[in-house]
């Protein structure tokens, strides 16, 4: 039998034991939030920085869009790549119809950041292509407060505007591109067409092999129509950087509206033939389909070599388009930092529709081809849009096979495209002389 005194031994022990494990235990679950979860932790952690916003906008203010403001038009044009009501015009459809632009008091009663403050800091990384905590001491916002604000402004900027500044031509716009392309020598022809890359350096790793060509960089394409004025008629961007031009065309809706009937009728007659299809000036790499018309690569004859120039210059467009929305807004030209494809994409379309506002507002200090000819009546021209309205008949296999067929016909594009070489050179002939 036990004395009382083995018991109590024994009931220490087990509390010295059950003290170890407590310890140990404690211990181990510290080290393993300390290792799991003390990066999340960390970076949970924020201190508050008060930036004295109302100084920011202020100053803003002051600088730009006072009564007599520090900076004059000339200045606020290079930096914000619009003029000043232009620019006013944008914050205030914005400002009232998009939420997070309105600018609200907080529970203390004080003013968050202004509409201004928001605008300027998305035009001005869009413009510069910067980080977005270059500007914070001066508009006094963070960076995360910037990345929000570019995103809002570009979801603002597709709302609002998306369907009036990257429409697809109604059928005055086509008439007047017609109108600018015979004045060229060029009937029928409604712009040029042709792709550009976006390098983008955050790539995922995974997705390298899809957008990058061998050793190259990842780039993201996109295919673009544009006419002499610089405005951009059709945007297609997204597809990895891997596809050439052909592969692209291939995949985009630049023919959408015609193979399901809702393009506008287009009539015009070159050399004394009718063609009821219009083209685009395209660079060598595309196919020779009747909507698609090349230049000379090796020219034998004076008539030959007058048409490649022509063509070669008014294909220009589409590339000088490219270089204007590049020089405007720097964030596509540099390599793309952000990881979601999807905000690069919102990124593209707001850059393409703010640049065909710039061009609607400016677009009487462009040297355009005079049309003035054709204003007085309708008989000089050879081309034409049929205004009345596309019959209801429904889109079926068999139409839309006729119709790609005639898109794609090389017969057609060989004989229009000996026809414009005469024109050409009836147009332009004697002048070169």
């Amino acid at each position: 039998m036990s004395s009382p005194s083995s018991y109590e031994d024994d009931a220490i022990d087990d509390q010295i034991d059950n003290t170890f494990e407590d310890m140990f235990d404690q211990q181990f679950d510290q080290m393993y939030d300390a290792i799991v979860h003390g990066a999340a932790n960390k970076q949970k952690k924020r201190a508050y920085i008060e930036r004295e916003r109302e100084q920011g906008h202020n100053q803003l203010w002051n600088d730009y869009f006072s009564e007599h403001p520090t900076y004059p038009p000339e200045i606020f044009r290079r930096r914000f790549r619009m003029t000043k009501p232009l620019f006013l015009s944008i914050v205030d459809r914005l400002s009232n119809e998009v939420p997070y632009f309105q600018q609200r008091r907080n529970a203390h009663g004080r003013y968050g950041l202004s509409a201004l403050q928001k605008c300027t800091a998305a035009i001005r990384m869009l413009a510069y292509g910067q980080a977005a905590d270059t500007y914070d001491e001066y508009l006094r916002l963070g960076e995360s407060t910037a990345l929000l604000c570019l995103e809002k402004f570009n979801e603002g900027i597709i709302q609002l505007f998306g369907d009036e500044y990257l429409r697809k031509p109604t059928a005055d716009d086509l008439q007047r591109l017609l109108d600018i392309g015979e004045v060229r020598g060029f009937p029928g022809m409604i712009g040029s067409i042709d792709c550009m890359h976006w390098e983008w350096k955050n790539c995922p790793r995974s997705w390298r092999g899809q957008y990058a060509r061998g050793h190259g960089k990842p780039t993201i394409v996109l295919e673009a129509v544009a006419s002499q004025d610089l405005w951009i008629w059709h945007a297609f961007f997204g597809l990895p950087g891997t596809l050439n031009d052909i592969n692209v065309l291939q995949r985009s809706q630049v023919f959408s509206d015609i193979l399901d009937g809702r393009a506008p009728k287009v009539n015009f007659t070159v050399n004394g033939h009718n063609y009821r299809m219009a083209y685009y000036l395209t660079d060598g790499i595309y196919p020779k389909w009747s909507t698609f018309i090349q230049s000379i690569s090796l020219p034998q004859s004076r008539k030959a070599e007058l048409f490649a120039e022509h063509q070669e210059s008014a294909r220009k467009d589409v590339e000088r388009a490219f270089g204007v929305l590049q020089s405007r807004f720097a964030i596509v030209k540099n390599p793309a930092l952000l990881w979601d494809k999807e905000k690069i994409r919102k990124i593209m379309r707001t850059c393409v529709i703010l640049h065909n506002m710039i061009v609607e507002n400016e677009r009487n200090t462009y040297h355009l081809s005079d049309t003035s000819e054709f204003e007085t009546g309708e008989s000089s021209r050879s081309s034409q849009v049929e205004v009345s309205q596309p019959t209801a008949t429904p889109s079926t296999f068999v139409n839309r096979l006729g119709i790609r067929n005639q898109i794609r016909s090389e017969n057609k594009h060989e004989r229009l495209k000996a026809d414009l070489v005469e024109n050409i050179w009836q147009k332009f002939g004697n002048l070169d002389e």
